[in-house]
């Protein structure tokens, strides 16, 4: 195995990982960090969770230079406020070890300290397109500095509507820079920024969809209505912590409150909650105070928690891809995981669709919430009974 040393990451910086219990680079930190210290326009095609962060994040400390107030000399774009906080606290100790200024941006945040940080001076922005946007026609921001500029999460940016901002950037970055651009997919919308914007990038790719399948353990359950919620709850008792989606924020909200019905302690995050209380519900699930959390997808998207026990698709995926993204929060840099899939009477034929697509053959097994195999769902074949 190649040592972070060895693939030329600075010894302050190997100490600090070290510290943190990373001894060894994930596939993706070892394919991509050689090529990004020396320069080289990387795109790196990895699914969410493979540790793309250091992987741009190391070259980006050891090359980034000292910034004037107002003219950062590194961004990193990220989809969702959420993601911005999960890079920020993975990158600040490492920054702060390396005498660097490391600061997240991002709307439903108070604008002041922000302005007030890059007035100060900030090395590195790690920020969602949309306040980068206010800052810079606010006068607070120039990109006239920038020298590195990672695009994080680039499909997810794409899904959400993000391209013509991310473009407003790039356009105006217009000095010697590097760009690193990390995603799932490379295809259509992101080969369109790579073919634009990307100077003779290396590239690299690790994992696929097919990968992530064969990771994770797969179970539909065809559930009744009302009692959904229960088999929601006995799930949930049954592990650690359980990543739940919903099709709507409504409908998030309404599950948080029948599972502590059930004596299950839940917290939701959508887009109509305050930043401040997503910032809460994400922290508590991620330290473990919190051990359900109910998503909706767009605010799930570019989530980062270790250690998910199981993810349960409470409203079925729209489609394979979005099963897929989803399904994936639970298996993580080689950890396995589950994936439930609540399946109505009306809602067969739409599962075994998206199971042929995924290339899983199961039965779809009638439960009610006193089912103990619900208590062990790994250790349950369904194939069997």
């Amino acid at each position: 195995m190649t040592t972070f040393k060895e693939l030329g990451v600075a010894d302050e910086l190997v100490e600090e990982l070290a510290g943190g219990g990373v001894l060894e680079p994930f596939a993706i930190q070892e394919l991509t960090i050689r090529d990004a210290l020396a320069g080289r326009d990387v795109c790196g095609k990895a699914k969410t969770g493979s540790g793309k962060t250091l992987a741009f994040g190391l070259p980006l400390l050891m090359r980034v230079g000292k910034a004037e107030p107002r003219r950062p000399r590194a961004l990193v774009l990220v989809p969702t406020r959420e993601l911005a906080v999960q890079v920020h606290d993975v990158l600040r100790p490492l920054a702060d070890r390396y005498g660097l200024r490391l600061r997240s941006f991002y709307g439903g945040s108070p604008m002041d300290p922000q302005i007030k940080a890059l007035r100060q001076g900030t090395d590195v922005v790690i920020a969602t397109p949309g306040r980068l946007i206010d800052l810079g026609e606010r006068g607070e921001l120039s990109v006239e500095d920038v020298e590195i500029i990672v695009l994080d999460e680039a499909d997810r940016m794409a899904d959400m509507g993000f391209l013509p901002q991310v473009e407003w950037f790039l356009r105006r970055i217009t000095g010697d820079h590097q760009t690193m651009l990390f995603s799932a997919t490379l295809d259509r919308d992101v080969d369109h920024l790579i073919r634009l914007y990307l100077r003779d990038p290396v590239r690299h790719e690790v994992a696929s969809d097919t990968v992530t399948v064969e990771e994770m353990v797969h179970r539909f359950l065809g559930v009744h209505q009302l009692d959904k919620p229960k088999v929601a709850a006995a799930i949930a008792n049954a592990n650690y912590r359980t990543l739940i989606f919903s099709r709507t924020k409504r409908g998030a909200d309404r599950l948080v409150l029948q599972l502590k019905k059930e004596g299950v302690k839940a917290g939701a995050i959508h887009g109509d909650l305050r930043q401040v209380q997503r910032e809460r519900a994400l922290k508590d699930f991620t330290d473990g105070k919190l051990p359900v959390l109910v998503a909706t997808d767009v605010a799930a998207r570019g989530l980062h928690v270790e250690a998910i026990d199981v993810v349960i698709h409470y409203d079925p995926a729209e489609d394979h891809k979005m099963y897929l993204h989803r399904s994936g929060r639970t298996a993580r840099a080689g950890a396995a995981g589950v994936a439930v899939t609540f399946v109505l009477w009306n809602q067969h034929m739409d599962a075994e669709k998206l199971q042929k697509r995924l290339g899983i053959r199961q039965p779809i097994a009638e439960v009610f919430s006193n089912d103990e195999r619900l208590g062990n769902l790994t250790a349950w074949d369904p194939a069997v009974g």
